[in-house]
Parts: C-alpha cells; sequence; structure tokens
C-alpha cells in the first residue's frame, strides 16, 4: 500500500506515543488502546472533512476514499451517507468498541512492514504467543514525541493537537506521556468531552472499568471468586 500523506495520521502518531519504545509494550491496557486507536481514525478523519460527529453518531460527509490506504479501510466499515439523517450513522461509542482491534492490527503492521516498529514473538508459560513492538531502525517516535511536548507546552493550541491529546487522556496514556504535571494532564482530559472522538473511546473504557469492578464485587460477594 502506498502512503500519500506527507505527515503521520493521527492513529499512527497515536500508536508511537503509546509503545514504550525498548519494551515494546504500550503504556495502558490493549484494550484500552484499541479504543483509542478507533478512536484516532475517527478524529483523523474528521480533520479531513469526511465525516461529523453529532448527538453521540458518526455519520459519512464525503464517501470518497481517503489517500491512506488504512483510513479508506476503516472509513468504508461506516455505514454510507443516506437522505434520512437518523437512519445514516452509527454511533461512535459502538463502531470504536467494534472497529478497535481491527484499527491497532492494521497499524501495527503496516509500521513493522516499513520498519518503524519491529516485531517480536515471545509466549506466556511457554504457550501462548503474543507480540511485543519496539522501536524499528526507521522509527520516528521520538520526533512524535517532540511534536507532543512542544504542542503541550503551548496548550494544544489547534484542533489536531487537541484531538490527539484528548485521545492520549482518554486511554490512559497521560502520566507516561505528558511532561507537565498534573495541571497539564488536568488540561488534557478537560479536552476528552470536547473531542466527540476521544470521548467514545472514554465512555467504552469507563464501561469496561465499571464491568470489571462489577465482576470483582459480585464475585465477593457470592464466594465465587475461586480458590
Amino acid at each position: 500500500m502506498t502512503r500519500p500523506q506527507p505527515g503521520p495520521t493521527l492513529p499512527e502518531e497515536l500508536l508511537l506515543l503509546a509503545l514504550d519504545p525498548q519494551r515494546g509494550r504500550p503504556y495502558c491496557r490493549t484494550r484500552f488502546l484499541e479504543y483509542a486507536m478507533a478512536g484516532a481514525a475517527l478524529a483523523e478523519l474528521e480533520l479531513q472533512g469526511r465525516v461529523t460527529g453529532e448527538r453521540g453518531y458518526v455519520r459519512v460527509a464525503n464517501p470518497l476514499d481517503p489517500p491512506d490506504p488504512l483510513l479508506a479501510a476503516l472509513m468504508r466499515s461506516l455505514p454510507p451517507p443516506g437522505k434520512d439523517r437518523l437512519r445514516s450513522g452509527v454511533t461512535a461509542r459502538s463502531w470504536v468498541r467494534r472497529a478497535g482491534r481491527t484499527a491497532q492490527e492494521m497499524y501495527l503492521a503496516d509500521l513493522v512492514r516499513r520498519g518503524v516498529l519491529l516485531r517480536e514473538t515471545r509466549r506466556f508459560l511457554g504457550l501462548l504467543p503474543y507480540h511485543r513492538h519496539p522501536a524499528g531502525p526507521q522509527s520516528y517516535a521520538g520526533a512524535v514525541r517532540e511534536r507532543f511536548a512542544a504542542a503541550e507546552r503551548a496548550g494544544f493550541p489547534d484542533h489536531r493537537s487537541r484531538a490527539l491529546a484528548a485521545l492520549v487522556s482518554a486511554a490512559g496514556l497521560d502520566p507516561h506521556v505528558s511532561g507537565g504535571g498534573r495541571s497539564s494532564r488536568s488540561a488534557m482530559r478537560s479536552l476528552v468531552r470536547e473531542q466527540w472522538p476521544a470521548d467514545a473511546v472514554r465512555r467504552n473504557v469507563v464501561q469496561d472499568k465499571s464491568d470489571a469492578t462489577g465482576g470483582s464485587r459480585r464475585n465477593f460477594t457470592t464466594g465465587s471468586g475461586g480458590e
């Protein structure tokens, strides 16, 4: 696949911010990163004028494929625009939950192919395979982090930097990515509700945490947590 865009897309930037360049592990839960990758795709498509967010729904505004083939593939999974606005969209929250794993796998594979990341296969308990993705010879993670730090010092002055900061916060990456201290992380959290793709990510993260807490409470109450 060719990549005609001049710079990295929001999903690429988010993924490089999220991965420890030495160990190749994400700084947040894998599922939360998946949600954030889908949210980053929506944010990038919105920046390009291809989708809009309204009352919790995402709708395709421009059905032509974007130049980036990964974004084009993800956009095709959205309902096409229709005359009935009430039936021509899908909730951002549900799409983020459904598309998250696909989005992450697509971008990981692409960055590995391009030498930006490496793929190391390991085995859990010597049996179940899993992957780590440390920085590769063509990595530009350092430049992405420098741009993010500069935007943070400037107060995230543009839509693109605000969208990325909100996604970082929604996924719980801000303690590992932010260099501005508690006040800066608080400002990043306030951006989440302003940016609808990040808010869809946040809602899924909150749901997962609530489900996990509810399950723990039920196990404790019924004594079914195992020995």
